[in-house]
């Protein structure tokens, strides 16, 4: 073949080839070649624990799924990484990227921050979704969390918890003298004006503490969980209600600057799940808490009992006294408590003629 055809064969040829590549393409999907992102996340429960550290995993699994696998995120219980208590600096300090967690472990970090856990004698869950959500409490809570370079978002709630496990009755006001037990956040403080000594522990922790003597009650979550943990087999008094946690916030917290390097759609998945699964958590307490009291009471011999209404009176008059001590003590968390308070007192006025007369209603 002459030199001139040759080039006129090939150049034909070249063309062909890519008219056929054009059509071979027409109608398909478009490819994006996007960043994806490996993120580790660290929690104060054990790992993959009921509720708690299922909740974790889930948020894990729903933002992976969410993303279409751009965003992957490792799941570690607590002492898998770090520690379980100190998930906090962990994310802080940029060692991983998120953790999860309930805020009034970080008393030592900042005493606001307990406002945004439970208060004793506070809000139910709905009220801290709505005071957090839409009310003004997630600015406030950004502000607190912010020096230390960590966004938090709300990830599950636990509802109304249970009183505690204790070993002898609470008859008196009296019978919290010399008692320790393992109570976190302002109902540690609450329980301290009464006379007792508060105990923080892990969760992993509490059984064998109980059991041991180190600890002569405990608080934990509610019927399901505490089954789980088998105080049952360790304890048995079972007091209610949780005066103390009226509608625990269970949360998750991204370093800032992690959450702010992520492309915007990717952000908006973070808090959505985030929220997703802080609806799912109450509705699997919501769900199991029931059947699972029964079980104890009917089948471990469990003595379920309610605190005399002169111990909550006495108990509500200190936990006035804990929460204005510390409003007078810092200056931030003086302003969260003025917002918590004031929107406590309309979501109980709004209450009052809601659930409150709804769930009076004879039967």
């Amino acid at each position: 073949m002459e030199k001139s055809s040759r080039r006129s064969f090939l150049k034909k040829a070249g063309v062909a080839t890519a008219a056929a590549a054009a059509v071979s393409t027409v109608g398909a999907p478009a490819v994006r070649a996007e960043k994806t992102y490996q993120w580790k996340m660290v929690t104060t429960w054990p790992p993959h624990f009921p509720v708690l550290g299922e909740g974790a995993d889930k948020l894990a699994e729903m933002i992976e799924t969410m993303s279409g696998g751009r965003l992957k995120i490792q799941v570690y219980g607590g002492g898998e990484l770090v520690p379980p208590l100190q998930a906090f600096d962990a994310v802080s300090q940029g060692m991983v990227e998120m953790g999860h967690g309930a805020a009034y472990y970080w008393a030592g970090k900042s005493p606001a921050t307990q406002f945004f856990a439970a208060v004793p004698f506070g809000m139910n869950a709905q009220g801290m979704n709505a005071w957090i959500y839409t009310g003004g409490g997630m600015q406030l809570w950004e502000e607190v969390y912010a020096p230390f370079n960590l966004k938090p978002m709300p990830a599950g709630n636990t509802g109304v918890q249970m009183g505690g496990w204790f070993n002898r009755e609470i008859k008196s006001i009296a019978d919290f003298k010399g008692l320790k037990m393992r109570i976190p956040g302002l109902g540690g403080k609450v329980l301290a004006k009464a006379g007792g000594t508060a105990v923080l522990s892990a969760g992993g922790e509490i059984y064998t503490n109980l059991e041991r003597g180190v600890i002569d009650a405990t608080e934990w979550v509610g019927p399901y969980n505490d089954y789980k943990m088998g105080f049952h087999k360790v304890a048995k008094y079972y007091y209610y209600p949780g005066w103390h946690e009226p509608g625990t916030v269970l949360e998750t917290f991204v370093n800032k600057k992690a959450f702010e390097a992520l492309p915007k759609d990717l952000q908006e998945v973070v808090t959505t799940a985030a929220m997703a699964c802080n609806l799912w958590m109450l509705c699997e307490s919501e769900t199991k808490n029931n059947f699972y009291l029964e079980k104890m009471v009917k089948e471990e011999g469990v003595q379920l009992k309610k605190f005399p209404d002169e111990v909550l009176k006495q108990l509500r008059k200190y936990s006035d006294e804990v929460l204005e001590e510390i409003a007078a003590g810092d200056p931030l968390s003086k302003k969260v408590y003025e917002s918590f308070r004031k929107f406590q007192k309309q979501h109980q006025a709004w209450g009052k003629i809601s659930e409150v007369a709804y769930a009076s209603i004879p039967d």
